[in-house]
């Protein structure tokens, strides 16, 4: 099933039937500031298990990433980070960026796993924004891959229903995406790093 929703002024009909989709489990693919994303609440561990399989990857071993809607919610899942980081975080979110974060107690017990960093996401995307304060919760996301050898990321929502769409519950047609990821920053060590460069241009 496919649902277009306006990019910059989503209709609250629309987002409600979204969330109440996700509450039960759902998996959704979704538009970002970057690319289009494959998600679920990262409190509905089937849900998360799902995402695994469609990946074809091990839930334990898995790099997801989550989707916040402020800094505050980003603290219930991590441990306190140092004033440099923080200031560098909220100079540049929302935005094309994923900071990688040490995990609190939360995240193992989200991924039944020993993992001890969580990437975090708050993308300057109304739709998606809205989606996560109306849940209360944060996404689990990962990236939608092309199937094609050249071309690495879809960024139109209707090819992407035709390739993926019988996996997932909901796509959401917020428009094209882009074909550009977020830029990763670790910040897990006493030195910052950029694992890889994407759409983002870091503010220090």
């Amino acid at each position: 099933m496919i649902l277009s929703v306006h990019p910059n002024d989503p209709a609250p009909r629309h987002i409600n039937m979204i969330v109440d989709l996700l509450k039960n489990g759902g998996v959704i693919i979704f538009p970002t500031d970057t690319v289009y994303g494959l998600g679920c609440s990262i409190e509905q561990p089937k849900a998360v298990d799902r995402i695994a399989r469609i990946k074809g990857i091990k839930k334990e071993k898995a790099n997801f990433s989550a989707i916040f809607n402020t800094l505050s919610m980003i603290s219930e899942y991590t441990k306190p980070i140092d004033n440099h980081v923080y200031r560098m975080v909220r100079r540049n979110l929302p935005g094309p960026f994923t900071f990688i974060l040490n995990a609190n107690n939360n995240i193992p017990r989200i991924f039944q796993s020993k993992k001890k960093t969580i990437g975090i996401r708050i993308p300057e995307n109304p739709i998606v924004m809205a989606i996560v304060a109306a849940l209360g919760q944060p996404l689990l996301t990962t990236s939608i891959h092309d199937q094609d050898t050249i071309v690495e990321y879809t960024t139109d929502p209707q090819i992407i229903d035709d390739n993926f769409g019988k996996m997932v519950d909901l796509v959401i047609d917020g428009g094209l995406g882009g074909n550009e990821p977020s830029t990763v920053i670790d910040c897990t060590s006493d030195t910052i790093e950029i694992i890889r460069q994407g759409k983002g241009l870091l503010l220090e």
